[in-house]
């Protein structure tokens, strides 16, 4: 199932709206992670940078096979041999990864989702004990999209208290301006 008005524009412009870097640093992303899994992850925004930092490996999930085959590209042009790039329905069939399997999920632009809930609770499912989540989302900027995409954007508070519904605890939340706002869980 895809996620509801999730059209991508072009790569460049997308990438327009990131450092990712800067944001992994900020979510406290370091060599001593193991393994991660990012869910939705497009173009690949944060699954390169962060392939390149962590020690084991990063699960890159997508609906779309076009986002698939460029991170499957990307990786093997960066020398990458710890990216799994994953076609799967996430909301409709799971991640597919097994229970604490995983130290970190990235749940960037996702959560406007029609049942969030679901996506959080296997973010959930997989993490180890003490494993993080990752969410980033739009602010609410009538600069960045029209008004029917606005109107899905979830606030920090909403995505805060459907991931505590499904099990987390806040850590911190980041400031990713000027389009994103970020906040780090914890199982």
């Amino acid at each position: 199932m895809r996620i509801r008005d999730s059209e991508m524009p072009p790569e460049e412009t997308w990438a327009k709206y990131f450092k990712p870097g800067e944001t992994l640093q900020q979510f406290g992303l370091s060599h001593g992670v193991k393994d991660v899994a990012d869910f939705g992850c497009g173009y690949g925004t944060f699954t390169i940078p962060a392939a390149q930092i962590i020690d084991g490996k990063i699960y890159a999930l997508d609906i779309e096979p076009e986002m698939i085959k460029t991170i499957e590209r990307k990786a093997r042009e960066s020398g990458l041999n710890n990216v799994v790039a994953v076609l799967r329905d996430f909301v409709q069939e799971g991640s597919g990864l097994e229970d604490s399997s995983v130290d970190f999920v990235f749940l960037f632009n996702i959560l406007h989702a029609e049942n969030p809930a679901v996506i959080l609770k296997e973010a959930h499912r997989i993490l180890n004990s003490g494993g993080k989540a990752g969410i980033i989302h739009w602010n609410y900027d009538e600069k960045i999209g029209d008004r029917a995409f606005l109107e899905i954007l979830p606030k920090p508070e909403q995505c805060m208290q459907w991931a505590e519904a499904a099990g987390f605890h806040f850590v911190n939340q980041l400031n990713l301006e000027p389009y994103h706002f970020g906040l780090l869980m914890q199982k």
